[in-house]
């Protein structure tokens, strides 16, 4: 028998569930084991930005079955992060009750807390996103439709498909300056395909004039890169897509510059002016400099990657300000943001950014890079406070990429399950709902390669080494349970361009091979395109409610709601069969592996189903 009862996750224990607005009262019950013969039970409660600590008592309400209940209600008037623990008073003495791997119990030493998560009840996020899905486009790498020009010293390859150059030049240096041509034609002729496929969002990386193929080196952010094309043709990218119901948002790389641009000018590309070149530069004043010109601030020491210092007002003016980078690109037809190394970006500068943003289109979206729980986050040694309404709307998912890969690769439900419910709970819901969930990206393997589990040694092997037919089978078999719980947490799914189409690759920059237009994988773009169809005509996965209804021994059932409809998806990973009863009501939405026998659906070792049926 348990000396403490307490969840945070159970209405029982702690009403509303999760992150709440400001001004809600937040009711907590404990339970003490009733031979502890407690007589009060306190709450203490720690504010994060300053460390205030606020206490209260709660009395006994009722003994049940060998326990002791001690309840209150706390009203949590002001946004913010909040840490809480108990206190129970026994024989005249304060024994401490910290947050365990399960439950709660005593301690004697400094107490692992709950998390509460505190917003603005001003604090709302795109409802266009929340059924849908993103498609993530690597430019030069999806589709070639025209002849545009590459700068002076870049590559233009002639071999679409071939592997991306890897390897250093005679001064060790890898310039990403192959191109295989891909440009924003290509994405516009490309739009009904991605219309057929389900995609609701297109998110582009960078496509401002920059020396690189990936285009984080910023030259100008007022000028599309001419090898993509130029402000009309993005203009029409953004109005054809919107006839297509489709938005368009854009990869803001607003930390760094590139050293060759328009502002920092280091190879002389643009003149005698540029921060490097003249310290009169209006744009001097943009970069830290420990001696001119040679030693400055670069982001990770990247020398092509001169760092924009954090206070920089002309800066923030320039991208934030009336008449100022963003309002142009969103006067152009962009309908958000996605922020790199958003971490890096002071809290200044993002409240502007919002601003800006939501001033020029209300229901634009923010989507900010955060490779952890960005409901706690420390970067650089200060407390982050994305979700308090004045920030991000969003982030990339990448607690629920490493949990999903982690577990269709070891079974290990329980892993899952506790990754799942932290961002539940520690996430606002207007953040929870546009969440951008991955299982690849850019900056990672692709996820066919990763589920194939083929490791390679050196850089060269993992440039020519492919999946084996057998390997192949068995990393799509695992791909499409992976997708369907990428495509039902809660969240909005991403593809990443490509892998719908089966490719493969491992680090940048064989993630970023070329699309592979006419050699595509059907069978697995069907499964996508099943998968986005099942998103589309089930209203409980566009933010509804999430409950985990098992999690073990290798199987994971969780269910979704929604204005009265239920949504319920099974993933078996274990060694036995699962079988689920069918009312007359219910509707198999998508499976994969499984048997329909009557009235039951059974899901054996590496089947999945999702299945929706009306709540009552």
């Amino acid at each position: 028998m348990d000396e403490i009862l307490f969840d945070s996750r159970s209405e029982l224990d702690k009403l509303p569930f999760g992150a709440v607005t400001a001004g809600t009262a937040v009711r907590f019950g404990i339970r003490t084991a009733e031979r502890l013969k407690a007589a009060a039970v306190k709450l203490i409660i720690i504010n994060d930005s300053d460390g205030e600590r606020s206490e209260y008592v709660f009395p006994q309400v009722w003994t049940e079955r060998g326990y002791s209940r001690f309840e209150g209600s706390v009203a949590f008037e002001n946004q913010g992060l909040y840490w809480y623990h108990f206190k129970a008073v026994i024989d005249g003495t304060e024994r401490v009750i910290e947050k365990k791997t399960e439950g709660a119990g005593f301690t004697e030493s400094e107490p692992r807390s709950w998390q509460l998560t505190v917003y603005s009840s001003d604090y709302t996020t795109p409802e266009w996103i929340m059924g849908g899905a993103f498609y993530h486009i690597f430019v030069d790498r999806f589709r070639k439709a025209g002849s545009r020009p590459v700068r002076e010293g870049a590559v233009l390859r002639g071999d679409w498909g071939g592997v991306p150059f890897y390897k250093p030049d005679e001064k060790g240096e890898i310039l990403n300056n192959d191109f295989f041509g891909g440009d924003l034609d290509g994405v516009i002729e490309k739009l009904p395909y991605l219309y057929n496929l389900g995609i609701t969002c297109i998110y582009l990386s960078p496509i401002f004039e920059a020396a690189s193929n990936h285009k984080y080196d910023t030259a100008d952010y007022s000028k599309i890169d001419p090898s993509f094309g130029d402000e009309e043709i993005f203009g029409r990218l953004c109005a054809e897509a919107e006839k297509l119901g489709i938005r368009v948002i854009c990869d803001g790389v607003f930390n760094h510059t590139g050293s060759d641009s328009v502002y920092f000018n280091r190879k002389g590309t643009y003149g005698s002016g540029g921060a490097y070149r003249d310290k009169s530069s209006k744009y001097f004043e943009w970069y830290s400099f420990t001696e001119w010109p040679d030693k400055y601030d670069a982001w990770w020491g990247v020398k092509t990657l001169p760092q924009i210092k954090k206070d920089s007002l002309s800066f923030r003016r320039f991208i934030t300000g009336h008449n100022g980078i963003l309002e142009k690109w969103m006067l152009r037809g962009a309908s958000g943001w996605r922020l790199d190394v958003a971490d890096e970006l002071s809290e200044g500068f993002l409240r502007e950014l919002r601003n800006t943003v939501k001033s020029a289109k209300p229901d634009a979206l923010i989507i900010g890079e955060v490779w952890e729980d960005a409901s706690n986050k420390v970067a650089y040694g200060s407390r982050r406070h994305y979700f308090e309404g004045e920030e991000l709307d969003s982030v990339m998912n990448y607690p629920f990429k490493d949990a999903i890969i982690s577990y269709v690769k070891t079974g290990n439900a329980e892993n899952l399950r506790e990754t799942v419910e932290t961002i539940c709970e520690n996430y606002p819901r207007p953040a929870l709902n546009c969440l951008m969930n991955i299982l690849g990206t850019h900056d990672t393997e692709r996820i066919l390669t990763v589920l194939g589990g083929k490791h390679c040694t050196t850089r060269d092997e993992r440039a020519a080494e492919s999946l084996s037919e057998e390997e192949r089978i068995r990393a799509k078999l695992l791909l499409r349970i992976a997708t369907v719980l990428q495509f039902t947490l809660p969240g909005v799914p991403c593809v990443y361009y490509g892998d719908e189409a089966g490719l493969e690759g491992y680090e940048d920059p064989f993630n970023r091979r070329c699309y592979p237009w006419g050699g595509e994988d059907i069978e697995l773009i069907e499964w996508y395109r099943a998968l986005l169809r099942v998103r589309k005509e089930c209203l409980a996965f566009a933010g509804g409610d999430y409950r985990t209804l098992r999690a073990e021994n290798g199987v994971f059932i969780f269910a979704r709601y929604r204005s009265g409809v239920k949504a319920l998806t099974i993933v078996n990973l274990g060694c036995s069969n699962v079988s689920v009863e069918l009312s007359e009501t219910d509707k198999i939405l998508i499976h994969f592996g499984c048997d329909i026998s009557g009235s039951s659906l059974l899901i054996p070792h590496k089947g999945c189903g999702v299945i929706e049926t009306a709540e009552f």
